[in-house]
């Protein structure tokens, strides 16, 4: 998804002649809807200008976005072709993904039905309400003709549809084109009855409209209002590279999907980004930030992912599971910035940052996941967790930290470190630095390419070496108390009188606490010898059969009490001893003022954002 994008002209031109050269390369899709409300789309792919006896084509097993296996084949059948006369072609199926017919150079039509009832990032979803598209989920393509130029057409289910999506437009509003397979495989679509609010946002010089175009039941007064937190979280997160990505054909566009039968999900695109919640845009009003953080994590990916690219993802394999070893820093210090602009923009106050930057924290320092595996190695785990699917248990409780939490984690330590030990810098000016050299140019880059960033950001080498050899490289767990406290923040127990037996998932639903989840090693309950399945009675005298009495139970006792545990497994009643550990979440709050000194203060408004009182001044 680089260089191929600037060839943009050229497949223009390749495509106007198209007409005039009938074996020109060129494929050809149209897409209807007529049994929306069974799910289903008619899907025709003409296939114009491959060479050799035999034509194949394929849905692919991957999305843009996504890390893992996703089986897209499966949702589709009735696939027929004809040649460029109309005879009907033999169709055969030459893998579960894959299908082949005789070639016509003069053009292949390949028609198919589609069923499609998951609408997020990954997949499609169809109904009377909308289309709602990822494309490696629906469309069928051709890999010799990958360079060839795209045509798309629509024909939407009612009258009152409209079309969001990057794809070039053209002077039908159901019609658009792609350069390519690979931008046309990153350009989800949706057709609905949306609002769609527009803007200019000014950067080097250049004009981009902005679009976020929204599916929801609420109103256009709702739209408007989600339009000017948007517009803020833009603002900010050019600031922190000083500019904008150069957005192709000069537009980038927010799909907004927030109807009560999507599955809540974010996926970047390089214009564009799919949100998608079941919660209307007004249950804002009730205190639901969800919707806006997703859009300030996924907008900071235009530049972070989409750009600033890593090595493994270019070009994207739609064949295969696409892994990395850097989603650390393309998901993790995505999430620390997406977290940093809703305070920075005054989405969030003081004290809800906190707790999102101590809900980071507590998993890098007491969740198991890093003691077995470095960043690297856990941003190896994407294919295993993102979204994927199998039905052999795992021991991911013990063993797995999601790498979009480990990276928060680090960018929040690795910003701290640098506004600590070089006055005046922060981790802007390495992801500024990263920009320069890998995102503008769209040089897809290495681990030692950010290294490297870090180190010209900062202007010391030995840091970055350091910072990597310590923390990315290996296992190291930062000093988060040492760090925030430059700040003049506390990083402290939570509930330092609070009993506890580890953090458990338990089910009541049966009259006693089915442990729903593996235990944790390192917890009152794992020592034990408590595991998934264990149906566990009685807490010392205190029957377990609800949540109540669950809680009841846990308030009378005290760290370092021991009691008896009673609990079933296998149909056998057993009893053991168990201790209570101090409950170990930590919580971040912020020094007495008689403790705080001018410096921390003036160190925190610069980080936050924060304005100082007079009385700081």
């Amino acid at each position: 998804m680089l260089s191929i994008f600037r060839r943009t002209a050229i497949a223009a031109l390749v495509m106007g002649s198209a007409s005039a050269f009938a074996q020109t390369p060129a494929v050809d899709y149209a897409l209807s809807f007529d049994n929306a409300v069974h799910h289903e789309a008619t899907i025709s792919s003409t296939f114009t200008g491959a060479k050799g006896e035999y034509l194949d084509f394929r849905m692919s097993r991957s999305s843009p976005g996504r890390y893992a296996i996703h089986e897209f084949a499966k949702n589709v059948y009735d696939v027929t072709a004809v040649d460029h006369n109309g005879k009907a072609l033999d169709v055969e199926r030459v893998s579960p993904y894959a299908w082949r017919v005789k070639n016509d150079p003069a053009g292949v039509k390949v028609t198919y039905t589609l069923f499609a009832n998951r609408a997020d990032g990954t997949y499609s979803g169809i109904d009377e309400t909308h289309a709602h598209l990822n494309f490696p989920a629906t469309l069928m393509w051709n890999e010799a003709l990958a360079d060839a130029p795209v045509s798309v057409n629509f024909t939407p289910f009612a009258k009152d549809w409209k079309v969001a999506t990057q794809l070039a437009k053209t002077s039908d509003p159901f019609s658009f084109t792609a350069p390519n397979l690979q931008y046309l495989m990153d350009s989800p679509t949706e057709l609905s009855d949306m609002d769609i609010v527009s803007w200019k946002q000014e950067s080097a010089g250049k004009s981009y409209t902005i679009n976020l175009a929204v599916h929801d039941p609420g109103t256009f007064e709702d739209v408007e209002a989600f339009v000017e937190k948007a517009k803020k979280v833009v603002a900010t997160q050019m600031d922190v590279f000083g500019e904008l990505a150069d957005f192709d054909y000069g537009e980038y566009t927010f799909i907004a999907c927030y109807m009560p039968q999507v599955n809540g999900d974010g996926m970047e695109h390089r214009n564009s980004t799919i949100l998608t919640n079941v919660l209307p845009l007004f249950e804002t009003e009730l205190g639901h930030n969800s919707h806006i953080r997703t859009l300030s994590h996924e907008f900071f990916h235009s530049w972070n992912v989409e750009r600033i690219r890593p090595a493994d993802l270019e070009p994207f394999d739609f064949t295969q599971a696409n892994p990395t070893t850097n989603l650390w820093f393309a998901e993790g210090f995505t999430s620390y910035y997406g977290e940093l602009t809703l305070k920075l923009t005054g989405e969030y106050d003081s004290k809800t940052y906190y707790d999102k930057m101590a809900g980071a924290i507590n998993a890098v320092k007491l969740r198991n996941g890093p003691k077995h595996f470095s960043p690297e190695g856990m941003s190896l785990q994407a294919p295993f967790v993102d979204a994927a699917t199998a039905i052999d248990p795992t021991n991911f409780s013990n063993t797995f930290l999601s790498y979009y939490t480990y990276g928060h984690g680090l960018g929040i330590a690795l910003d701290l470190m640098i506004r600590s030990e070089f006055p005046g810098k922060s981790l802007n000016d390495v992801m500024q630095q990263a920009w320069k050299t890998l995102g503008k140019p769209e040089k897809p880059y290495s681990a030692d390419d950010v290294q490297k960033a870090l180190a010209d950001g900062v202007g010391d080498k030995a840091f970055a070496a350091d910072f990597f050899k310590r923390y990315i490289h290996g296992q190291e767990i930062p000093d988060y108390a040492a760090l925030l406290k430059n700040a003049g923040l506390n990083l402290e127990l939570e509930s330092p009188d609070t009993a506890s037996l580890g953090p458990v998932s338990t089910d009541f639903s049966n009259g006693a606490a089915l442990i729903s989840a593996g235990t944790i090693a390192g917890t009152p309950l794992y020592d034990a010898g408590l595991e998934k399945g264990d149906a566990i009675t009685h807490i010392g005298r205190y029957n377990t059969r609800d949540k109540a009495r669950w809680d009841l139970a846990l308030k009378n006792f005290k760290p370092g009490d021991t009691t008896t545990i009673r609990f079933k497994r296998f149909d056998k009643e057993l009893e053991t001893e168990v201790t209570f550990y101090q409950k170990p979440d930590l919580e971040i709050t912020e020094m007495a003022e008689d403790e705080v000194s001018y410096k921390a203060t003036s160190f925190r408004s610069a980080w936050l954002g924060e304005a100082e009182s007079e009385d700081e001044r």
